[in-house]
C-alpha cells in the first residue's frame, strides 16, 4: 500500500487516486527569470522521482508543470537588462529545459506558460466575481478571503484578525501576513498588460496555477506538489481560488519538499554558498552524482548539501556501478541458491516498501546496498547462481527506473561528442560563454577533454 504525508490533513494517508490506475499530477515549476539553483532542483528531482515511482508501480501519470513567465520578478529583471520580458523568460526557459535534460528528468506531459493562459485566468476571476468573492480597488481585482470560511486549511499561519484590512499587491509577502490578495493587477506604465473586463492589467502570481490545473487536470485532481515555501501564501491562495469558483476542494493530496541547506546554512549569494547545477558542473561535478545526492534523503527532511556529501554520493554511485559491471561479467555457479535468492528478495521487498512509505529514499538506498553487499559476498565465495543473479539484476533495474540514475557509466560515442562540440561552437558564436563553458565541463566530467586550436576544436579521452 502506498502512503503519502498529506499537508492538508497533516498525517500520512493511504494513496487512493480518483480513477483507478491513473494519477493527475501538478507540480509548481520555476519562475523563469534566472537559472534555477540546487535548492530548486532538490524539489524538481524529488517530483521526478515521485512520477517515476508511480509509473514503476503501474500507474498512468498525467503530469503538468507550469512555467511562470509573468510576475514581479520577471518584470523587474527584464527592466534591469532593458530587454522585453518575453526575451528574458525564453532565455531562462531554454536553460531550465537543458538543466532538466542534463539531470535526467523525464519531461512533463505539459509545460503551460502563464502568458498563454490569460483567457483561462480571466474566466476564473469572472466566476469568483459572480460568487461575490472579489472586489475592485484602483483598477485591480482582489480576492476577499473573509468570504471563504475554509481559507487557511493548508497553512499553519494564525489567521485571527488577519482576514480583513490591508490588501496584498505583491506576488510574495510575509509568511505571517494573511490579507486579501490580488487576482488581477491594474496595468502600470512599462509593464506587459492584457485587456480584461476590469481594465488593462496582468494576472497575480497565484491565479495561473488554479486556472491551468483546472484546464488540464479538472476541478479536482490527485496530487499537487512544491517546496514547503509555497504552502503559504501560494498554495493556500490556489485552494481559495479553485474552491471559491467550484465549491470543491481541488486537490486530494498536497505533498511538499523541505528546504535544502548548504554547509548547514540557508543558501544565499551574500554568504557565498549559492550554487546552480551549472556552477557545480564547471567544478567537474558529475550530474548523476548531484542527482543521487539530492535524492538520498527523504523529501520531508532538510538536506544539508556539502562537498564532502557530494564526494560520498559519487563514491556510493561508484559502488553501484562497480557492482553492475561485476554482475554482468561474473561467471555464474550452476544450480540454485534458495537462501541467497531469499535474502535478495527480502532486500528488494524492503526497497519497494520504503518507497511506498512516503518515498523514504534513504531506507530504499539502504536496502539496495544491503543487497549489493550480500551479492558481492556470494560472488567472492563463488556462490552466485543464476536465480540470485536475476534477482540482483532486477533490483538494480528498479533503482535505475525509480531514482533515474543509470547504474552504469554512460559512455559517449564520437558522434555524440561532435554534436556537443557543435552546440558549444554555436554558443560561442552567440557569445553565450556560460553555455559554452557548461558544455566543456559536461564533456570533461564524462572523460572528454577539449582543445581549441587554430584548425578547430580537437577532443581526446582523459
Amino acid at each position: 500500500m502506498i502512503r503519502f504525508y498529506n499537508t492538508l490533513s497533516r498525517r500520512i494517508e493511504p494513496f487512493e487516486p480518483l480513477e483507478e490506475g491513473k494519477v493527475g499530477l501538478y507540480t509548481c515549476g520555476p519562475t523563469v527569470y534566472d537559472v534555477a539553483h540546487i535548492g530548486n532542483f532538490r524539489t524538481f528531482l524529488w517530483e521526478d522521482l515521485l512520477k517515476r515511482f508511480l509509473r514503476w508501480e503501474g500507474f498512468e501519470v498525467r503530469h503538468v508543470k507550469n512555467l511562470t513567465d509573468i510576475d514581479d520578478k520577471t518584470i523587474s529583471r527584464a527592466a534591469e537588462e532593458r530587454i522585453p520580458v518575453s526575451e528574458l523568460t525564453q532565455r531562462y526557459t531554454d536553460a531550465f529545459f537543458e538543466d532538466l535534460e542534463t539531470l535526467n528528468c523525464q519531461p512533463a506531459d505539459l509545460f503551460p506558460r502563464a502568458t498563454e493562459h490569460i483567457p483561462d485566468m480571466l474566466a476564473l476571476v469572472g466566476e469568483l466575481e459572480a460568487k461575490g468573492l472579489t472586489y475592485v480597488s484602483q483598477g485591480s481585482v482582489y480576492f476577499r478571503i473573509a468570504g471563504l470560511p475554509e481559507y487557511g486549511c493548508l497553512c499553519t499561519v494564525d489567521l485571527d484578525g488577519n482576514l480583513d484590512g490591508a490588501r496584498i499587491d505583491s506576488d510574495e509577502y510575509e509568511k505571517e501576513s494573511a490579507r486579501d490578495f490580488v487576482l488581477w493587477k491594474a496595468a502600470k506604465e512599462g509593464e506587459p498588460s492584457w485587456d480584461s473586463p476590469w481594465g488593462k492589467g496582468r494576472p497575480g502570481w497565484h491565479l495561473e496555477c488554479s486556472a491551468m490545473s483546472r484546464k488540464y487536470l479538472g476541478e479536482v485532481f490527485d496530487i499537487h506538489t512544491g517546496g514547503v515555501d509555497l504552502v503559504f501564501p501560494h498554495h493556500e491562495n490556489e485552494i481559495a481560488q479553485s474552491r471559491g469558483a467550484s465549491g470543491k476542494a481541488p486537490v486530494r493530496y498536497w505533498l511538499h519538499a523541505e528546504h535544502l541547506l548548504v554547509e548547514g546554512e540557508k543558501m544565499s549569494k551574500s554568504k557565498g554558498n549559492f550554487h546552480t547545477p551549472r556552477d557545480l558542473y564547471d567544478r567537474g561535478v558529475d550530474p548523476m552524482s548531484l542527482r543521487y545526492l539530492l535524492l538520498s534523503m527523504s523529501y520531508r527532511k532538510q538536506l544539508n548539501f556539502t562537498f564532502d556529501g557530494l564526494d560520498a554520493a559519487k563514491a556510493a554511485l561508484g559502488r553501484v556501478r562497480d557492482f553492475t559491471v561485476r554482475l554482468k561479467d561474473k561467471t555464474l555457479t550452476s544450480g540454485v541458491n534458495p537462501e541467497l535468492k531469499g535474502i535478495l528478495e527480502g532486500h528488494a521487498h524492503a526497497f519497494r516498501e520504503a518507497l511506498r512509505d512516503d518515498l523514504n529514499t534513504a531506507a530504499a538506498l539502504a536496502a539496495l546496498f544491503d543487497a549489493i553487499r550480500a551479492a558481492n559476498t556470494a560472488m567472492d565465495a563463488g556462490e552466485l547462481t543464476e536465480d540470485a543473479h536475476e534477482e540482483a539484476g532486477t533490483l538494480i533495474n528498479a533503482f535505475t527506473d525509480v531514482f533515474g540514475v543509470p547504474a552504469w557509466e554512460t559512455v559517449l560515442i564520437p558522434s555524440e561528442i561532435e554534436v556537443l562540440i557543435e552546440k558549444r561552437q554555436q554558443a560561442r558564436k552567440k557569445k553565450d560563454f556560460a553555455e559554452a563553458d557548461r558544455i566543456r565541463a559536461e564533456l570533461k566530467s564524462r572523460g572528454i577533454l577539449l582543445e581549441d586550436t587554430p584548425q578547430g576544436v580537437r577532443w581526446k579521452k582523459a
